[in-house]
């Protein structure tokens, strides 16, 4: 069992106080019967190249290049409705079996994915995906592979190949909405959702993915302006708010005046939310707080055993605004979710405001392909409980299957933001629950960069201490 330092124990009284952490109270409290599920899936990062993208680069002298190119080819000249024979014949002969760990999404593993999900819709009336459609390159790799693209060629290509992507899920799903925030690599630039990419491509987000849920008009002039947008299904009572939130990422030029619009849009839809007595589901890509795996990097240690930087995911004064945004309404904003990470994690960003982080599909990172569904309560419209499913790609044949139950793993019940307050020092109390969590969070797959004894700090101080200093502190001092 871990010994809590003393610092670190009043830090956790502190949070407590606050109401951050719940007690037993929160575990127990009732739900009732009367759930309903949703399905959420981040990550995809579907590549349609062979060999795809991998961490450090790729040999573009390698034997796959005229390869690429001949299947690319075909990609450009063919309509989507005939792509998955191009991805299943000869061209694609070394691309046929699911994407190996630290690669992204080819066709196979896009396939067996949606498959799954297909398979566990079970009564489901929404499906909700957290970010990234496209893997990572899609734009640069096409002038690669085609040297005598025209200018342009890559942004239809690209768009081309979302298009596909978004069809392939909506065949998966039926007419099931599918709500959607936009992620880094949903771009030209790979650190989009940047302004041309979104004005391009906002019908077929509205038309494919939200299979013309919401306000036509609204919805696609919001997603077009800024890569966010809300709607609210009829009868629930309910909005669902969609953040452009790598926008808000430390590394990349700000777009201040979208940024300051998209606040005192979120500030706005809160507002209303509230004044008409609704709940607010509230979907992003990129969490706030910190960057876990930067920042446990061995390289990062100084000759103490102390991080020398904590590396965060949102530049602090935007974080900040977020912050005071939705603690000025407090119980209106009922299921927080986010990816990016492709880890199952979560944060505590405020009192009652937990955020939940799902897998990705993409074993880009060294993670397993998973997702969650969530069964929440019919009256509060909270979730209290989730299941994962997992992928483990070592094995052949790989596949989907049941990974854990939240409830039975933790033995914990109730709304699930309180059972995630009261797992947060349980994971210091508990080796159990340690153990689970951080096998977890690579969703069983913890060989390429996996938690140790020396990193668990940064990766336990991630989930309660939002802001930069408190979590460098946090860390250094556990």
């Amino acid at each position: 069992m871990t010994q809590l330092s003393r610092r670190t124990f009043l830090e956790i009284a502190s949070l407590a106080s606050a109401g951050l952490i719940g007690g037993c109270g929160g575990s127990n409290e009732s739900t009732g019967s009367d759930n309903f599920p949703v399905l959420v899936f981040s990550d995809v990062h579907f590549q349609p190249y062979i060999q795809p993208f991998v961490p450090g680069g790729t040999d573009f002298n390698s034997a796959t290049q005229q390869a690429n190119a001949d299947l690319v080819t075909q990609l450009v000249l063919k309509d989507t409705s005939q792509w998955p024979a191009l991805f299943t014949g000869s061209l694609n002969a070394l691309n046929l079996s699911p994407s190996a760990p630290l690669y992204d999404t080819n066709y196979a593993l896009l396939s067996m994915a949606l498959a799954s999900i297909k398979q566990n819709l079970g009564t489901c009336s929404a499906v909700i995906f957290t970010g990234d459609f496209l893997g990572h390159g899609l734009y640069q790799l096409y002038s690669q592979y085609l040297v005598d693209a025209q200018p342009g060629d890559a942004n239809t290509f690209v768009d081309k190949t979302l298009k596909f992507v978004l069809q392939q899920i909506r065949a998966a799903v039926g007419a099931i909405p599918v709500y959607f925030a936009l992620g880094n690599c949903d771009s030209y630039t790979g650190e989009g959702p940047d302004s041309t990419f979104l004005a391009n491509n906002a019908q077929q987000l509205y038309a494919l993915a939200l299979n013309g849920g919401g306000n036509e008009l609204d919805v696609i002039g919001s997603i077009a302006n800024g890569g966010y947008y809300a709607v609210e299904p009829a009868g629930m009572n309910l909005m669902i708010v969609a953040l452009n939130t790598f926008a808000l990422s430390l590394g990349i030029t700000p777009d201040t005046t979208m940024i300051d619009d998209q606040f005192a849009w979120f500030e706005g839809k809160l507002a209303e939310a509230s004044n008409a007595g609704n709940k607010v589901w509230l979907l992003m890509h990129a969490p706030p707080g910190a960057v876990e795996s930067s920042t446990g990097a061995p390289a990062n240690y100084n000759g103490n055993g102390q991080i020398m930087v904590a590396d965060m995911m949102w530049v602090g004064t935007s974080q900040k605004r977020f912050m005071d945004i939705i603690d000025e309404y407090p119980g209106v904003i009922t299921m927080s979710l986010a990816g990016h990470t492709h880890m199952d994690e979560f944060r505590l960003m405020s009192p009652g405001n937990a955020l939940a982080i799902t897998a990705g599909i993409s074993p880009f990172f060294g993670n397993n392909p998973a997702y969650k569904i969530f069964a929440l309560d019919s009256a509060s419209l909270a979730p209290t409980d989730y299941s994962a499913v997992s992928c483990n790609l070592l094995p052949a044949p790989s596949q989907f299957g049941s990974y854990y139950t939240f409830s039975q793993a933790y033995a914990l019940e109730g709304p699930l933001a309180a059972s995630l307050a009261e797992l947060f020092p349980a994971l210091l109390a508990s080796s159990a629950a340690q153990t689970q969590y951080q096998e977890a969070f690579y969703s069983g797959n913890n060989k390429p960069n996996p938690i140790t004894a020396a990193n668990w700090p940064v990766y336990w101080c991630g989930i309660g201490f939002m802001d930069q200093q408190g979590f460098f502190n946090a860390v250094n001092t556990f």
